[in-house]
């Protein structure tokens, strides 16, 4: 059994494999920004003659298919939860030998370089931060200046780190060509000015360091490349939007996945050269548009048929190894089939209207966001190792943090639920993700334990389940459109550490949080697919935290290390009703002074 110390934080600066395809008939991928992190059976003669039952077995088989997914997702999370006296299984240490390459690279397809920035361009050309959640500014065109800075604020290194010598090797801000995508592609389906972003996951590289959770980290960090993608297409006046009504095998061809041999998942957990275990699982695609664009017709049966004929370009680029040998933690792989989704039928592209949140004014957010442009915010953006257990925030900048949490915005009246605010409104599903809260150091607030109801539609139901001895009550000073409560006033430092397998990381902030998914009704209303779809949502209110707390001056850090049944025991919850998929802690940073920060990448001057 790992220890507590080699189970560590979630440092999430590292996102999935990362697809471009812009309005152009090329396709490209991007790993240079950032590292990886990418029949019923037949029914017997005796019942083929009565049409009621002809028409009952294949409903009855397809019932017991959805519960048998169901079943073993549920397994899953279970098998893949720690606990105070047991880890979920993963390696007893790291194997340094075999450490996944950080950079996937498609050796001899064509390197397209992007351009590079001077710091007062780049400030010239971003809005204020603070400014977005109010509004999306005009849309810029799409050119190669402007595609260079959305990748760069997106998906782009934001540091490189080092403690001795350091070279620029396998650092370019460049786009890697894949293949030629069919002439009149986009003008057929989309609307002038829009491109795609697409997302896949090598599951070996979290499963190499985390063992069989690693499926869930892959879809946290989905979920922040969702929003990365999103807080930069906005500061260019582009709105964002998954689009999932597709299927798992248009986005396999979209992405060029399919080139990848068919691995077959083993019995059990195996060790050895398992070179095919480094495919590319294919995640989401999201459609990049101007602001401003209500929805518009899709055929998406034939858009399904468009991208299944992607399996008949010219792929160019053969992958790279990542690692000499593997460990194969089958149940990732299974789990990952039977979450595969199927394509939606439609004929609709729905753009809901955009919701601004925050609750300060713009005199009053310029003082707690000190001015920052979308650009400062988006590239200071670092995972903190450590917190001082000293720096307080006061309670109007926590108040102004969690309303920018909610997905359906701030204005007066209405009901949270309906993703429409940044980043939020990407997601096509209401919001199924709630936060509870340990506050530690807020000047103004008692320390203790709060909830932040993102979906009121829930709010009866999480009451229903939860402690009854918990109070419910809204905090001082607290502005009516927020849904925080207080349930409990004591000190939870010790208790957030204890939760967070015992890292102090959790205990010396501001606050930390665990977010909770309505998990087991959601994956039986809409459907399993929905599973890693929770991760996701995670992920985006992760990142949000992430850009907050950077807005406002101090830090943040993703903790993937929990308890998982402790946390919900203290909340007094039973079942898989409501179940904790990832913890977040924000305060001050300890920087450490022994590690160097270099640029991202060369400039121009350095290619030179």
């Amino acid at each position: 059994m790992p220890s507590s110390s080699s189970l560590p934080l979630r440092n999430c600066n590292q996102f999935p494999f990362f697809h471009f395809l812009p309005p152009t008939t090329t396709t490209f991928n991007n790993n240079h920004f950032s590292p990886i992190i990418t029949k019923s059976q037949s029914m017997s003669s005796s019942s083929s003659n009565n049409p009621s039952q002809q028409q009952q077995q294949p409903q009855i088989t397809n019932i017991e298919q959805q519960q048998n997914k169901l079943s073993h997702v549920l397994k899953y999370h279970n098998q893949t939860k720690h606990n105070f006296n047991n880890y979920a299984r993963g390696p007893h240490g790291l194997d340094w030998a075999n450490q996944p390459n950080p950079f996937r690279r498609y050796i001899s397809s064509p390197l397209l370089p992007l351009l590079h920035f001077t710091p007062q361009q780049e400030q010239q050309q971003s809005p204020l931060y603070s400014s977005l959640f109010n509004s999306l500014p005009s849309p810029k065109p799409i050119s190669k200046s402007t595609i260079s800075q959305f990748l760069y604020d997106s998906l782009a290194l934001s540091a490189w780190k080092t403690t001795s010598f350091s070279t620029w090797s396998l650092r370019e801000h460049s786009l890697e060509l894949r293949a030629q995508i069919p002439p009149g592609f986009f003008s057929k389906f989309f609307p002038p000015n829009c491109f795609l972003v697409g997302f896949s996951s090598i599951f070996w590289r979290e499963s190499w360091k985390y063992g069989e959770r690693g499926f869930r980290y892959c879809n946290h960090d989905v979920g922040h490349a969702i929003a990365a993608v999103s807080m930069a297409a906005a500061g260019l006046g582009w709105d964002v939007k998954l689009l999932d009504s597709l299927g798992f095998e248009e986005i396999k061809f979209l992405m060029g996945a399919h080139v990848f041999p068919e691995f077959k998942t083993p019995r059990r957990a195996v060790k050895g050269k398992i070179p095919e275990i480094e495919f590319e699982h294919p995640d989401c695609v999201m459609l990049v548009f101007p602001s401003g664009v209500s929805g518009f017709d899709l055929d998406y049966r034939e858009l399904s048929d468009a991208m299944l004929e992607f399996s008949k370009l010219e792929w160019k680029g053969k992958p790279n190894s990542l690692s000499k040998e593997h460990v194969c933690w089958d149940v990732i792989y299974k789990t990952s089939e039977v979450v595969k989704k199927s394509l939606t039928l439609g004929d609709r592209f729905l753009v809901d209207p955009f919701q601004r949140s925050g609750i300060c004014n713009e005199s009053e957010s310029g003082s707690v966001y000190k001015g920052l442009t979308v650009r400062e915010v988006v590239r200071k953006r670092r995972s903190a190792v450590d917190m001082d257990g000293v720096t307080g925030m006061e309670r109007e900048t926590f108040y102004q943090i969690l309303s920018h949490c909610l997905p359906s915005g701030s204005e007066g009246g209405k009901k949270q639920g309906k993703q429409l605010s940044l980043p939020f409104r990407a997601l096509p599903w209401d919001a199924e993700v709630h936060a509870a809260l340990f506050v530690h150091r807020v000047t103004g607030l008692p320390q203790g334990l709060y909830f932040l109801v993102r979906n009121e539609d829930h709010f009866a139901e999480l009451k229903k389940a939860m402690n009854p001895d918990f109070v419910w009550t809204k905090p001082e000073g607290c502005p009516d459109e927020l849904p925080l409560y207080e349930l409990l006033r004591s000190d939870c430092r010790k208790l957030a550490k204890q939760l967070s397998c015992h890292q102090d990381i959790a205990s010396d902030g501001c606050f930390s949080l665990g977010m909770l998914a309505r998990m087991e009704p959601t994956l039986r209303e809409k459907n399993v697919w929905m599973y890693p779809r929770l991760f996701w949502e995670t992920g985006v209110l992760g990142q949000v935290l992430y850009l907050e707390a950077h807005a406002v001056g101090i830090s943040a850090t993703g903790i993937g290390c929990f308890f998982d049944d402790p946390v919900h025991q203290l909340l007094g919850l039973k079942g898989s009703t409501f179940q904790s998929l990832y913890h977040f802690t924000v305060g001050s940073p300890v920087v450490d002074k022994r590690i160097m920060s270099l640029p991202a990448y060369p400039g121009p001057e350095d290619v030179a």
